[in-house]
C-alpha cells in the first residue's frame, strides 16, 4: 500500500533491511510488495542477502569503510559515498574484481550527518566520473536522523536543483535522486512537487507502520506487525519506593524516590538493555515499565499480576527494534498473521 502510494508520486522504494539483520525472509516480502531494491548499512547483511539468493539490486546505505572496499564491491551493486579517498579505493577494488560499481553521492542539506557540502558536489562528481569501473548513478541526501531536520519543499527542491545542475554540467542522466528515509513521508504525501526525487530508503515505516518525525501511524499499515515477547521470571507484590542510600544504577541513572508510597504488583522479565532499548519498548495497556538493567526488565503490572512463566508482549520503537533484532539472545519467530516476533530468551 505504501509502495503503491509512493509510486503514484513517481517515487520508488529501496527497502532497508539493517533493522532485521539482513533478513532474507522479510526482504522477499518487501520485493513481492513492489520494493525496487534493498539497502543495508552493513556489508555482512548484504552478504547474507546474497547468500540467500536475493537477486535485487543491493545498496550499501552507509559510507564504505576503507578497510571494506573489496567486500563492498563484491556484495553491493551501489554504495552511498562522500569521500574522494574512498571513491578512489572503490575504483581500484572494482578494477581488480572486474566489476562496475554504482555510486550515489550524498549531499549535506542541514542534518549534519554524512554529506558533501553542495558547493563541493560538482568537484566530487567530476572526480567520480574520471575513476575507472565506477558509475555515477545518482545523488542523495539524508535528513532527520542526527539533528531531526525535517525534509521539506526547500531542501528537497535544493536536491532536485543539484541533480539538474550535475546533469547539465556533465551531460549525463542521473538514474537515482534519493531524497532520504522514512522521515520523508510527510513531505512525499503533502502534495508538494516531488521534483527530481525518485527514490526513498525506507526501513522504519515498512517495519513499524509509522513515520519517524512524529511517530504517527501510516494509513493502511500495521503498527504491531513486529512485537517483542518476554518471559516473566519473578512475580509478586513489592514496595513502590526503593530504600537505602540512593546512588547511580547500573546504567548511570538515579533511583526514583518520587514514586508513590505503598506497594506495587511487580513482574521481572528476562529481557534487558543487553537485548533491546528498554526505553523504546511500549508496555501493555495497564502496565508501566519502571526500569531495566542489563538483563532484567521491571514492570508495574497494575491490577493484573502475571504468573511466573507467562509471556508479555511489548510494542517496539525503532531503537528497541534495531537492538532486539540484532541481539544474539533474542530469537526471531515468524508467524503467518503477525510478521516477525522477537522472543526474549
Amino acid at each position: 500500500m505504501l509502495v503503491g502510494a509512493l509510486a503514484r508520486r513517481g517515487i520508488s522504494v529501496t527497502g532497508v533491511t539493517k533493522a532485521t539483520l539482513g533478513s532474507a525472509e522479510i526482504a522477499r516480502v518487501w520485493l513481492r510488495a513492489g520494493v525496487m531494491g534493498l539497502g543495508d548499512s552493513r556489508v555482512e547483511n548484504l552478504h547474507a542477502l546474497r547468500t540467500a539468493s536475493i537477486t535485487a539490486r543491493l545498496t550499501l546505505v552507509r559510507s564504505p569503510m576503507l578497510t571494506q572496499v573489496e567486500a563492498v564491491v563484491h556484495e553491493a551493486d551501489v554504495s552511498l559515498n562522500t569521500e574522494i579517498v574512498v571513491l578512489r579505493e572503490l575504483s581500484a577494488a572494482a578494477v581488480r574484481a572486474e566489476r562496475l560499481h554504482g555510486v550515489v553521492l550524498m549531499v549535506e542539506l542541514g542534518d549534519l550527518r554524512e554529506g558533501i557540502m553542495p558547493r563541493d558536489l560538482e568537484g566530487v562528481a567530476h572526480e567520480t566520473l574520471r575513476l575507472p569501473n565506477l558509475s555515477l548513478d545518482g545523488i542523495g541526501t539524508n535528513l532527520a536522523c542526527h539533528n531531526g531536520v525535517s525534509p521539506d519543499a526547500a531542501n528537497m527542491g535544493e536536491l532536485s536543483g543539484l541533480a539538474d545542475s550535475i546533469e547539465a554540467r556533465f551531460g549525463l542522466i542521473l538514474a537515482t535522486v534519493s531524497g532520504g528515509n522514512s522521515g520523508n513521508l510527510d513531505w512525499a504525501f503533502s502534495g508538494a512537487d516531488t521534483g527530481r526525487i525518485n527514490d526513498l530508503r525506507l526501513g522504519e515505516a515498512l517495519l513499524l507502520g509509522r513515520e519517524p518525525l512524529h511517530r504517527r501511524p501510516l494509513d493502511g499499515l500495521h503498527t504491531d506487525a513486529i512485537t517483542l515477547v518476554a518471559e516473566v521470571i519473578e512475580s509478586g507484590s513489592k514496595p513502590s519506593r526503593p530504600w537505602g542510600d540512593i546512588a547511580q544504577s547500573a546504567f548511570g541513572e538515579r533511583g526514583r524516590p518520587e514514586r508513590r508510597n505503598g506497594t506495587t504488583q511487580q513482574a521481572v522479565l528476562a529481557v534487558g538493555e543487553q537485548d533491546t532499548d528498554c526505553h523504546a519498548l511500549v508496555a501493555p495497556i495497564g502496565s508501566v515499565i519502571t526500569g531495566a538493567s542489563s538483563d532484567h526488565l521491571v514492570l508495574d503490572c497494575g491490577a493484573s499480576l502475571p504468573p511466573v512463566g507467562a509471556e508479555i508482549r511489548f510494542g517496539l520503537g525503532y531503537g528497541a527494534l534495531v537492538r532486539a533484532m540484532t541481539s544474539p539472545f533474542v530469537s526471531q519467530v515468524t508467524t503467518a498473521n503477525r510478521g516477525v516476533v522477537g522472543v526474549g530468551v
